[in-house]
């Protein structure tokens, strides 16, 4: 007599761990937004769409959001294989450890606010002083901004689609009551940018929304697909919305609005949650247009590639790079000249991040 042959064990739908090319897309076509508009935005000849603002949502600020979308879209994926594979204890220690390194990470790119060129000025601040004042403005960018709201959402990003869709609400909420009592009043009367120190709250909402694209893309469903696109457009139609809350409907975004500036306003600067609810949905909206070229008709481009497979080191290397770059252009310089210094910088930023994928080294955390 034989012995019975055990039937295989199915194979887990997170045991083998592979790219998603409409990802990387969307990420490298994020990153190239990113050296675009961070380059150009202070050149007198750029149009105002391409750079930032805090009265309306234009173009420039559509790049930020993506890539807490792209981030929760990965953190989903790698938290529930990690999970399963390793433990759950395991799985949420590193994720708290990675964006505790991120913090670091941020905090040697942006430094802390102050500068103290006489010991008697530190003496005269003390201990406190010198705290209250170090965080307010320059560290809270965008991977600090994308380590805080990872924490933040770390509680629910293991758990249910709905439980997921809950805390967006929950988030903005937060946010929201913050700013009617005072957040708003304080961020706008200090040089702070991209929502400041409870900045998180509101920037959890693309984190969030790309962690549910995730659980929809997973299925492999046509219908998933279809209603991720209807989450899209009603995700970017609230958005405006809730600019019109105070009885004076805005311009749609990308054009510059008549009404007044005030807490329902689409602003990068102060993070509200009209911005970012939109900037979500169109977010979206961009990643299923990857889906359908990369993934559905399998067409894909190198440069988003190489980019896409190694943000954070594109984040880090454009910043030095421009530094060397755009002392050499002058706000005011006309457009040919502009464009020349930014392939330049463009050109030498891709090379680093071509060596480095050529040799196989990704900066990853």
């Amino acid at each position: 007599m034989t012995d019975a042959v055990p039937p295989p064990t199915p194979k887990s739908e997170f045991a083998a761990p592979r790219r998603i090319d409409s990802l990387d897309q969307f990420r490298g076509y994020t990153v190239v937004g990113m050296l675009l508009v961070n380059f150009i935005g202070g050149f007198v000849v750029m149009p105002p769409i391409l750079k930032h603002h805090k009265t309306y949502c234009s173009y420039a600020d559509t790049i930020m959001p993506q890539f807490f979308f792209a981030v929760g879209f990965a953190y989903r994926m790698t938290m529930l294989r990690r999970r399963e594979r390793e433990g759950a204890r395991s799985a949420y220690w590193h994720a708290i450890t990675r964006n505790i390194g991120l913090i670091l990470i941020g905090f040697a790119v942006y430094h802390l606010d102050g500068n103290y060129k006489k010991w008697a000025d530190l003496q005269a601040l003390g201990i406190w002083g010198v705290l209250s004042t170090a965080f307010q403005k320059e560290v809270f960018q965008t991977l600090v901004h994308i380590a805080l709201a990872s924490l933040w959402v770390l509680p629910v990003i293991g758990g249910k689609t709905r439980t997921l869709g809950i805390w967006i609400v929950v988030s903005a909420l937060a946010h929201l009551g913050l700013s009617q009592v005072w957040y708003y009043d304080w961020l706008m009367k200090r040089g702070v940018i991209d929502g400041g120190p409870f900045g998180f709250l509101s920037w959890a909402i693309p984190v969030l929304v790309g962690a549910i694209a995730f659980d929809a893309m997973k299925s492999a469903r046509k219908e998933m697909v279809l209603a991720l696109g209807g989450l899209a457009v009603a995700l970017m139609a609230v958005g405006y919305g809730i600019t019109c809350i105070d009885g004076a409907p805005d311009a749609p975004p990308f054009y510059q609005p008549n009404a007044p500036v005030n807490i329902w306003t689409m602003s990068q600067k102060s993070g509200s949650i009209s911005y970012q609810i939109f900037a979500a949905g169109f977010s979206l909206a961009v990643y299923l247009f990857f889906v359908g070229m990369s993934d559905g008709l399998g067409f894909k481009l190198g440069l988003f590639r190489t980019f896409g497979k190694n943000a954070l080191a594109v984040y880090i290397l454009h910043g030095i790079v421009a530094g060397a770059v755009k002392p050499f252009v002058p706000d005011d310089a006309p457009l040919w000249y502009v464009a020349l210094g930014f392939w330049l910088y463009f050109g030498l930023t891709y090379l680093f991040v071509r060596y480095l994928e050529k040799n196989n080294l990704f900066l990853k955390l």
